[in-house]
């Protein structure tokens, strides 16, 4: 029975000093959600005899059969100290890795987080996670060190050697907490150093090493770290509902030794012993081989039950320690066959997991109203921006965060993490309620009144009175059947109904009130600017929306409480903005209030399914439910292909099962075609292999036959050179190079895409002076400085590399695909003098867009097009570097260069826009794919477009070169005068030099050796000695490669880090369950991009290599297999022989 009631637990909503705000992260099954049943059941909300088996928290019917917590969930707690009541919102989360974008959405939500370790597994990989997540958000985490009744039942450990095992893994979670803190102070540091208010350089020595070692030093970390002592560690086990703190033995042994309580909890753990004489507490309790007071005064206790209760089940002793413990025990419990029931009595009341964890909760974490000013300046910033760049109004709402006010004067202020679809029937005005007494008695009269009528009717014998009452019931019947039809057509019609997981950080929401919804592209300056001149029109304002708020909700695990207000500092449910809010979303109260910023997802999406109705009537279907699933799942993406294909892209092979029944079930329900996972690649080219197949040294001094996709006439070539092209016109000519980058630059690039795309965005603006610097102003000083060291780094890299790159920092001209990807474009054209994309981070003059050349933007539109899709089979392209050596105008266009200033344009001016965006268009074949990695939020929910207006809108925005918020009316007029003035009957001279230079990429690019990328997992695995080669021979099937092994010497267990194909992932972990009995199961992260070793177009040329593969080289190699099947997919050539007559082949005549 519930020991509070949702009116009083919304009454102490209103305090926010007593309020707090937690989340439990952890690695999968290290036990989040049995501690959370433990709290849940200190409330009364569940028996605490289900504590660990209900899983209360997870509601979905696939959680529970999988054992795993798949979402987020919220409940609000009350707990008593010291006579003084307390409301903490717990929210559980996943510990998956393809879920980590729950883990995120909760984290966002809190001011504390309770970490979970397993003794026995220690600190696994998403354990590193969760503690990254909750240092990146500025929360303090809280430590359970989970399990321990495993290291004496599992285990068999002593005391001391479970002490030795607490210790290590300890020690384990701090040098995590520690490399977060160094990383952090050494980029603090060096932003400080990039300022001018630093009098004294950390320089080093003339190389350019920075001494971090005093910043390190002078920064205090005191209150950083796990340490028992300061009471933010429990000891735990919640499977069997105890945990304790050292204050709780602390207390009881500060009387019997004559100790101070304070000074015995500072002894209490560590290299402490008391000396048998004197009674008093010495160090070195290790050197002279004593026992520590941790394990002579807890661990020795909690061994001696387990003992007595589990092992020897011996009776008497049994009551001897339930007696000084001063336990009371029901006689069920006593009499109970089970001694594990026994246990969970004994110790649930001796050591109480929920009052330890809870008190550990009310006194190391901070309440709303201790919210730090770095948290708020991280919330209201977005990536790359300034907080003093923001406007006046918009800075002071810093004040009403650190407040926490909740007066009618406040601003409200609400971040929706994330939407979560619930069942309209669980909603409370929907759920039936119990019946009054009074409501009851009329039922009952009601009742009798029937049964008097139907006897009444039954001693009539005349038959007319029969027939009438008979069609008068029939008509009531059908009546009543057709309502309950139609209250059931609308109940399906809103089956699912979306609540905002949210918090509110400023002022008081209410029911009714009207507040905007603030989309993540919202610019308070713009907003601000434009209310001052057109008041109250929001018409203009695309990313503001003013709404009503529904409904509030007191979440309650699955369940939901109505509430009409909730005050700053508490996690509500909003209902009623789905209409308006895709995924996350702030509101306010205010226009002034900026976007947050978005939330950190660890795991990128990565594999991808198309999904289409079997009944093509279902269509419809499909599409609302695709836009109810990509509300409803944080990190899920829902994508349009150009050829009109619905794709789902998802973290990995658990998030994608759950999503598709998710739609099949819940949102779409129809039967649905799912395509097999389609896993990207990409394309690059290495240096010429000094070895052959059969690793005989090639000679280079001779040309080698090769073949390259369709044209399979193509004869000896040397590899490497530069290929000319002209354009169809034959006005203009190009030399272009292709080189490989090194394996580090791409990465490089790869890991920085971010600051690229901040670099792009104010290289944009610098065609307007003011424009540009008022970019330049809201970057952060830590960005521009992140910049630098970009730049610097990069020039470095050059440097050890090749001699092609000596100068090539100053010669980059875009970064691409979608002018942030791993290639480089290089400018390599004598005499052409263009701004560098580097300007933005000097302090000296902005060159003027004017010195651009007017066709300069199309050379850059075809290098995005070549790396967008390559010519194995359409893939991005990756570490390629292409140099454009020579640029040559021909005949009458050198003439006719630079455009008169008194020129008009003439209707030949539109009809060149017009031909311009068609011939873009025809750069691309329809098999070719352009969709996105990644789907930009809006504040605007939807899925669906058309494929042609998406195809030609993005591929008009890459070869303009700039965004359509950014253009400068300017820039386009001379654009479309020098168009008007090159127009022939090949089209817009631009288009035909967008044309070749994405001509000249791609047969540049084929002159190299040619390899295709896939796409790598990092699996973590642990497994048993006797299960190993088993998970080996997996692996190997699996073309997994194995890259660290370490084994837990205490426990038995490896740990094998390995490499896998996210292409061969599939299946992977159900087989290797299968394979080991279910001793062992992968954890798996997309980590990086590797090569296909094998060539995807080779073919047996030497005597070696036709003795040993034979003339048809029937093994087929993997590169081509990859390749092979994504071309056919896109449904491009494929290059394969089939049998043509299959009855002459001679295993016909062997076999009879």
């Amino acid at each position: 029975m519930r020991t509070v009631t949702p009116g009083q637990l919304a009454q102490l909503q209103g305090n926010p000093k007593n309020v707090r705000n937690i989340c439990i992260l952890a690695h999968v099954d290290h036990g989040k959600t049995t501690l959370a049943d433990v709290l849940v059941a200190s409330n009364g909300v569940i028996s605490k005899r289900l504590a660990g088996k209900l899983r209360y928290l997870d509601s979905r019917a696939d959680e529970q059969i999988r054992g795993i917590t798949m979402k987020s969930s919220a409940i609000s707690l009350q707990f008593q100290k010291e006579s003084e009541d307390y409301l903490v919102n717990l929210i559980d989360s996943p510990g998956h890795v393809d879920f980590s974008s729950e883990v995120s959405t909760a984290v966002r939500l809190c001011d504390g987080a309770v970490v979970v370790v397993d003794v026995v597994e220690g600190v696994c990989p998403q354990t590193h996670a969760v503690l990254r997540q909750a240092w990146l958000e500025n929360i303090k985490p809280v430590l359970v060190l989970n399990k321990v009744d495993r290291l004496i039942t599992e285990l068999k450990n002593s005391p001391m050697e479970a002490h030795l095992v607490l210790q290590q893994v300890l020690e384990k979670v701090n040098s995590v907490m520690g490399n977060l803190f160094s990383t952090d102070v050494m980029k603090k540091g060096t932003t400080k150093d990039s300022s001018k208010d630093v009098k004294e350089p950390t320089v080093a020595t003339e190389d350019h090493v920075f001494d971090y070692s005093s910043e390190l030093d002078h920064t205090d970390d005191s209150n950083l770290y796990f340490s028992p002592e300061q009471g933010n560690i429990v000891f735990a086990s919640a499977i069997d509902g105890w945990g304790f703190r050292l204050e709780h033995f602390a207390k009881q042994y500060a009387s019997k030794l004559n100790i101070k309580e304070e000074i015995l909890q500072k002894v209490l753990w560590g290299d402490f012993y008391v000396h048998s004489k004197t009674k008093r507490v010495m160090k070195g309790a290790q050197a002279k081989g004593k026992k520590p007071l941790f394990v002579q005064f807890v661990l020795e206790n909690v061994w001696a039950v387990y003992d007595a209760v589990l092992v020897r089940r011996d009776k008497e002793k049994v009551e001897k320690i339930v007696k000084s413990l001063n336990v009371t025990l029901s006689a069920r419990d006593a009499r109970h066959n089970d001694p594990r029931v026994l246990l969970q009595a004994v110790c649930g009341q001796w050591l109480p997991l929920s009052e330890a964890v809870l008190a550990m909760t009310v006194d190391q974490l901070p309440s709303p109203l201790q919210i730090s000013p770095e948290k708020v300046e991280h919330l209201m910033c977005q990536t790359a921006q300034r907080f003093d760049s923001l406007p006046q109004p918009t800075q002071k709402l810093k004040e009403d965060f650190l407040m926490c006010s909740a007066e009618d004067s406040a601003p409200v202020i609400v971040f929706i993490s994330k939407m979560f679809s619930v069942d309209s029937k669980a909603l409370p005005h929907n759920r039936p309620r119990p019946l009054t007494q009074e409501e009851i008695e009329q039922k009952r009269e009601l009742a009798r009144q029937r049964h008097q009528e139907k006897l009444a009717a039954l001693s009539n014998q005349t038959l007319v009175p029969q027939q009438e009452q008979a069609a008068e019931e029939n008509g009531n019947d059908t009546c009543s059947t057709t309502i309950l039809t139609n209250k059931k057509d609308k109940v399906d019609d809103d089956a699912n109904v979306f609540v905002g997981f949210a918090r509110v950080f400023s002022g008081k929401v209410r029911k009714g009130q009207k507040v905007y919804v603030l989309g993540p592209k919202h610019s308070p300056a713009h907003a601000l600017q434009h209310m001052s001149e057109a008041p109250g029109d929001l018409s203009q304002l695309k990313h503001v929306a003013a709404v009503v708020v529904e409904d509030l909700y007191l979440l309650m695990g699955k369940e939901l409480e109505t509430v009409d207000q909730v005050p700053a500092g508490n996690i509500l449910g909003i209902g009623g903005l789905q209409a308006q809010v895709l995924k996350s979303a702030t509101v306010s109260s205010t226009i002034a209030c900026p976007a947050f910023s978005p939330v950190y997802l660890d795991a990128a999406p990565i594999v991808r399914v198309a999904v289409e109705p079997k009944h093509a009537g279902d269509m419809s279907a499909l599409m609302r439910g695709l836009r109810l699933l990509n509300q409803a799942d944080p990190s899920v993406e829902v994508l349009v292909q150009e050829s009109g294909e619905h794709v789902l892209v998802t973290t990995g092979e658990v998030h994608l099962q759950r999503c598709l029944d998710d739609l099949i079930q819940r949102f779409a329900k129809i039967e649905l075609n799912v395509s097999d996972p389609m896993v990207p690649f990409r394309e690059t080219i290495i240096p010429p292999p000094k070895v052959d197949m059969v690793n005989e040294v090639i000679d280079h001094d001779t040309n080698r036959i090769t073949k390259s996709g369709k044209d399979a006439t193509e004869k000896k070539i040397k590899w490497g050179g530069s290929i000319l092209l002209q354009t169809p016109n034959k006005l203009c000519s190009l030399k272009v190079k292709a080189i490989p980058l090194p394996e580090d630059i791409s990465n490089l690039l790869e890991d920085n895409a971010d600051l690229l795309r901040t670099l792009d965005r104010i290289t944009k603006s610098s065609g307007d002076i003011s424009h540009h610097q008022a970019e330049r102003a809201k970057v952060t000083a830590e960005t521009l400085n992140r910049l630098t060291e970009l730049k610097s780094t990069l020039e470095a890299k050059f440097a050890q590399a090749d001699r092609h790159y000596r100068h090539a920092i100053d010669q980059i001209w875009a970064f691409g695909p979608r002018r942030n990807g791993p290639n480089i474009l290089l400018n390599g054209v004598a005499g052409y003098q263009r701004p560098s994309v580097w300007d933005c981070i000097d302090q000296g003059e902005v060159k003027s867009a004017a010195q651009f050349r007017h066709f300069d933007h199309a050379i850059g539109s075809g290098f995005q097009l070549a790396t967008l899709a390559g010519p194995l089979c359409e893939e991005p392209l990756m570490g390629v570097c292409f140099v454009v050596e020579e640029w040559t105008m021909h005949g009458q266009l050198s003439e006719k260069r630079q455009p008169k200033s008194d020129d008009t344009l003439t209707n030949d001016s539109s009809n060149a826009a017009v031909s311009f965006e068609e011939e873009i268009q025809v750069t691309r074949t329809v098999g070719e794919s352009m969709s996105p990695s990644h789907t930009d939020t809006s504040d605007t929910v939807g899925v669906s477009m058309s494929p042609r207006s998406h195809f030609l809108s993005r591929v008009h925005r890459l070869s303009q070169g700039v965004d359509e918020d950014s253009q400068s009316s300017g820039e386009d007029s001379d654009r479309e005068a020098a168009e008007s003035d090159f127009m022939d009957r090949h089209g817009p001279f631009t288009g035909q030099l967008i044309s070749t230079m994405k001509e000249a990429c791609r047969q540049a690019f084929q002159k190299h050796p040619q390899r295709l990328m896939a796409a790598m997992y990092t699996c973590d695995i642990q497994a048993t000695a006797d299960v190993l080669g088993k998970m080996y021979a997996v692996l190997g099937r699996k073309n997994g490669k194995v890259l660290k092994e370490d084994m837990n010497e205490s426990l038995s267990v490896f740990s094998i880090k390995a490499a896998l194909p996210v292409a061969e992932s599939f299946g992977f972990a159900e087989e290797i369950r299968k394979r080991t009995s279910g001793l062992a199961s992968p954890q798996l992260v997309f980590s990086h991009w590797e090569v296909v070793n094998s060539d995807p177009f080779w073919e047996p040329i030497t005597e070696e290599e036709l003795m040993h593969f034979g003339e048809k080289a029937d093994s087929e190699n993997q590169g081509r297999l990859y390749m092979n099947s994504v071309r056919r997919r896109k449904g491009l050539y494929v290059d394969e022989k089939i049998v043509e007559h299959a009855e002459k082949q001679r295993t016909l005549t062997k076999n009879k």
